[in-house]
């Protein structure tokens, strides 16, 4: 693959990568770590006419901060398992109204899967054939997985007093 479309997909492609990767792990030097880390695999594997490029970016980001989730897992669960500490992260600074703080928050109570559907449908705005090949599952397990995930969240709002119509 050379330099200029590896350029062209960075371009396109970059921040989002970087704020899904970032949703998954919620650290900013592991985010970048990984995003780095994807588009070296693009430059040694991806062949250039590759027909989704972005699935493909999308799915390896994915692989490789899973696999860093569960060694650290693994590490973790050796010592004493604890849950992590809600922080002032990156993430906090693009959301600064009170519905998307909420709704943050919300998305961070649905299971990791369900929220990674949410993330991937809305913020990335992947369609649900897409999302069930990065997630690898099939279209309609994806399409529940999202019913159910907006269904979860829209409960969830409503418990802390929003309306949702």
């Amino acid at each position: 693959m050379d330099s200029q479309m590896i350029q062209q997909l960075y371009e396109a492609y970059g921040k989002e990568l970087f704020l899904y990767l970032y949703s998954l792990c919620r650290n900013r030097e592991l985010s970048q770590d990984l995003l780095q880390e994807t588009y070296v695999k693009a430059i040694l594997s991806l062949p250039p006419q590759h027909g989704n490029m972005r699935a493909w970016l999308y799915l390896t980001a994915r692989n490789l901060c899973l696999n860093i989730m569960k060694r650290e897992n693994r590490k973790a669960s050796l010592k004493n398992p604890v849950e992590p500490a809600w922080e002032d992260t990156v993430l906090e600074q693009f959301i600064q109204k009170e519905q998307y703080r909420e709704l943050y928050r919300a998305l961070s109570q649905l299971s990791f899967l369900k929220r990674e559907v949410l993330q991937l449908q809305y913020f990335s705005g992947l369609p649900l054939k897409e999302i069930a090949g990065i997630l690898q599952v099939s279209p309609e397990n994806a399409r529940v997985l999202s019913h159910r995930a907006k269904r979860e969240l829209r409960a969830f709002m409503e418990e802390e007093g929003y309306g949702i119509s």
